[in-house]
């Protein structure tokens, strides 16, 4: 292939799924949508039987290009969440945040893996596992624009729901680290906690957390003498993504933890406190949303692959979607009950709680990527995203007007 055989193709997926991905977010959905759907749009260009279509579009050495750059916009997406999660929101945030997390991770998880678990018996306790860290993502975006709206971003709803967010993805990211750890240990089918291979994951998998700690503890202290120096230096964020690319590739390398982690951890590391956060944020989701998420998002959609979608998968797959959407809304509702939030407020935390988007993807791509995931999953995955990304604005905006009225006839 000559190197300009695949500006075409990258044309059409930046075309396309930034296109997409507008129309999506001007009628309230996420733009993650549209990109997917732009993807699979392309990806039905594939059953044109079409010789020069295929070379142009589907030829190995294309999708070898495209994968490349997909992992490079997964990369960025987590620095850029890692970049927003700010550490002094965890250490400030309430008991009840962190009970509303704590529920909201475990109930699903364990659904999750029930689920996968009664399905398919035959996957392994690692894969059932993999299935329920998937549900425990959340997104909170759509929820934080319906409650801004709404003029309830600051009431005792919308501050838990933005707080547990933050923990949320912490506690997330490290079970999906746990989990794909011990899948590239060899030991998919079963957990033997005495199995040397098992032992040695969990020792490297500590000792990488202890010395990207240690590491970014030093790299913040440099960045805060630049910023003193010169604020708002353009090195700043070129040196911000070079930390973020060593993470990366070191987390994996040496550590056998997800690439992935060790962008979110460098991007931890590297914002919440910094005064020039917002700066190197602004500056990697310029190069990230520009060029390579688009071809993130849009390569899922053109890989749906419904080969494998058998009737019985379709069951699973559908009642996966219902636990997805069941598992954040009882298990932060019940949280938030425990905390003594009245009926409607559990309910609404719950609610706000179930959107998903892009770390589901991310999640689900990993769990692919480790042989623990079934790639069939991801046509269900893109459901969750969708009726999440719907139902949640309307029954938000339905309980508030709800309570309106009876406030005024009360």
């Amino acid at each position: 292939m000559e190197p300009f055989e695949i500006l075409l193709p990258l044309a059409l997926i930046l075309l396309l799924s930034k296109s997409m991905g507008l129309g999506a977010h001007k009628i309230g959905m996420p733009a993650v949508i549209g990109m997917l759907l732009a993807g699979v749009l392309i990806g039905l260009l594939s059953y044109i039987p079409w010789a020069p279509l295929h070379e142009a579009f589907f030829g190995a050495e294309v999708k070898e290009v495209i994968a490349v750059m997909s992992k490079i916009g997964v990369v960025l997406i987590m620095f850029s969440t890692g970049l927003g999660t700010d550490l002094k929101k965890l250490r400030e945030t309430g008991f009840a945040s962190v009970v509303i997390t704590v529920f909201g991770v475990v109930v699903p998880l364990g659904m999750g893996t029930l689920v996968a678990f009664i399905f398919q018996p035959e996957a392994g306790i690692l894969s059932w596992l993999f299935y329920g860290a998937i549900l425990t993502a959340t997104s909170v975006s759509v929820t934080v624009a319906v409650l801004k709206e709404l003029g309830k971003l600051d009431s005792k709803v919308g501050t838990s729901i933005v707080a547990a967010a933050v923990i949320d993805d912490v506690l997330g990211i490290i079970i999906l680290s746990v989990l794909s750890g011990f899948s590239e240990s060899g030991n998919s089918a079963g957990w033997d906690w005495f199995n040397p291979n098992a032992a040695l994951v969990t020792i490297k998998i500590v000792v990488f957390f202890a010395v990207a700690i240690a590491l970014g503890v030093g790299l913040r202290k440099l960045f805060n003498l630049m910023e003193r120096k010169r604020p708002h230096n353009r090195r700043v964020p070129i040196i911000s993504l070079a930390a973020c690319f060593v993470y990366a590739y070191c987390a994996e390398k040496f550590f056998g933890v997800a690439d992935i982690t060790g962008a979110y951890v460098a991007g931890i590391m590297l914002g919440g406190t910094l005064a020039e956060t917002p700066y190197v944020e602004s500056k990697v989701d310029t190069m990230g949303y520009l060029f390579f998420s688009p071809i993130f998002f849009a390569s899922i959609g053109m890989n749906l692959d419904f080969s494998g979608i058998t009737p019985s998968f379709v069951a699973f797959g559908f009642v996966f979607v219902l636990v997805a959407l069941l598992g954040k809304f009882l298990g932060c509702g019940a949280g938030a009950k425990l905390c003594k939030f009245s009926w409607s407020d559990s309910a609404r935390t719950g609610l706000g709680m179930m959107v998903r988007a892009e770390v589901v993807l991310i999640c689900t791509e990993r769990g692919v990527a480790s042989g623990l995931v079934d790639p069939a999953l991801y046509p269900f995955v893109f459901l969750i995203i969708l009726s999440s990304s719907v139902i949640t604005p309307i029954l938000l905006k339905w309980s508030y007007s709800r309570e309106e009225r009876k406030a005024k006839l009360g």
